[in-house]
């Protein structure tokens, strides 16, 4: 039996969190949800809100870890061990700090870039070659700044940039689960910035 595609949001659960920059990996999902005609229901087993179902014409799985970002390891290993995927077969959303506003990338494999969701996971996996979507939310030019920055709400012109650069994602998405990533990091690395 062929396993289903796996791709995690991450982001902060709750209401006081929704709408932060540090959930854009969760805006993401819920607008591909959103577009796939996906409904999500809670797993205690797997920590996460999971939704079930075809995209694109591919068998996948969309996966809200119900964790704090910086346990977002134990949710996404839940699900990783739970339908058996290989590393290739999972994508990861998350925000990206070095990444303006209106700027998504793909990349497979690398290292965390400390970003504290994608830490934990490396806790908890001993291959890290899973598939990753960057989604730009921009730097508040101090690192002292970060952790509030991150955790506050972008200014309407950045959401909206922010919400560009995934719409550019979702477009590029077909390749990705086609198995053509270098045909969908062209498509999405050549797209026109929506940065401010």
């Amino acid at each position: 039996m062929k396993r289903p595609f796996l791709i995690v949001g991450l982001g902060n659960p709750g209401v006081r969190y929704a709408e932060t920059r540090h959930n854009a990996g969760f805006w993401f999902l819920d607008r591909l949800a959103a577009s796939a005609g996906l409904s999500f229901r809670r797993s205690l087993r797997l920590h996460s809100h999971v939704a079930k179902g075809m995209v694109h014409g591919h068998d996948c799985v969309l996966a809200r870890p119900r964790t704090y970002m910086n346990e977002s390891g134990r949710a996404v290993r839940a699900v990783m061990d739970y339908y058996k995927a290989k590393p290739e077969q999972v994508l990861v959303a998350y925000d990206e700090l070095d990444l303006p506003p209106g700027t998504a990338r793909l990349k497979q494999g690398g290292g965390h870039g400390g970003h504290n969701g994608l830490r934990d996971i490396f806790r908890h996996t001993t291959d890290q070659a899973f598939l990753r979507l960057r989604i730009g939310i921009g730097h508040p030019g101090h690192k002292d700044a970060v952790t509030a920055y991150v955790l506050g709400r972008p200014t309407a012109e950045q959401e909206r940039s922010i919400l560009a650069g995934i719409e550019d994602a979702l477009d590029a998405l077909p390749l990705v689960l086609a198995g053509d990533l270098p045909g969908a990091m062209k498509a999405l690395h050549t797209e026109k910035s929506h940065g401010l």
